[in-house]
């Protein structure tokens, strides 16, 4: 059983790298692409997208499920444990789906960023900036036992979203050690374009506003693991 689509955007580990790559933003395109307003590439990399976004929000659905499972007042049995360990095979093939979808994706962006015309580097925020400063130091993504919450904690005791990390690593600033359970922590290391960033001039202006100057050389963001 999947969960139903709706209006709002499910993002996914590759929409900047898209939105880079097609000069707009990801629903742009969908919206491109129902009109019949796309070349065969782009409409190709939208459907890919489109299956790309299904298969998240069967991810996040069976993670809910997981979460109400574990936290609900039924019974502690044999029955609970079976519909666990169901949710638990569900949740395992959504997320290979997903990780084959995120691939299939990939595969459709190349082409489209081989032959896009180059622009001015992209920027990073300070807030992600402030995440690579922490994550320098030293950091991990952990998932929560209970809730399978991901988050990233770092030696200097700060807490970064997954959604952030996974904005991170579309951006190719930070990368993921995934021979590590997420249970146990899986390293998380600044790439070379990550320390190229927190070395790049940047200017006082108000919090969550200043940007600072990428590398123009953008890698591919891990598919996550579970």
């Amino acid at each position: 059983m999947t969960s139903p689509l709706s209006d709002q955007h499910t993002p996914t580990a590759l929409d900047q790298r898209i939105e880079t790559a097609v000069g707009y933003g990801v629903q742009e395109l969908h919206r491109h692409r129902d009109d019949g307003l796309l070349d065969t590439a782009h409409a190709a990399l939208a459907m890919a997208h489109r299956d790309l976004v299904a298969a998240e929000r069967d991810v996040a659905f069976h993670r809910v499920r997981l979460a109400r499972l574990a936290s609900s007042d039924l019974p502690v049995d044999q029955a609970l444990f079976a519909r666990i360990q169901r949710t638990l095979d569900q949740l395992a093939t959504a997320a290979a789906v997903r990780d084959a979808k995120q691939t299939a994706t990939a595969v459709a962006l190349e082409p489209i960023e081989a032959v896009a015309p180059r622009q001015a580097p992209p920027q990073v925020a300070t807030k992600d900036i402030a995440a690579l400063l922490a994550i320098a130091q030293g950091a991990k993504l952990h998932e929560h036992l209970i809730t399978h919450r991901l988050a990233v904690a770092t030696a200097v005791r700060t807490r970064i979203s997954y959604a952030q990390l996974q904005h991170l690593e579309a951006l190719g600033l930070v990368a993921r050690d995934t021979s590590h359970p997420v249970q146990a922590g899986q390293p998380v290391t600044l790439t070379d374009a990550g320390r190229s960033a927190l070395t790049a001039p940047r200017r006082s202006s108000p919090p969550g506003t200043t940007p600072a100057r990428l590398p123009p050389t953008v890698s591919t963001a891990s598919a996550p693991h579970r």
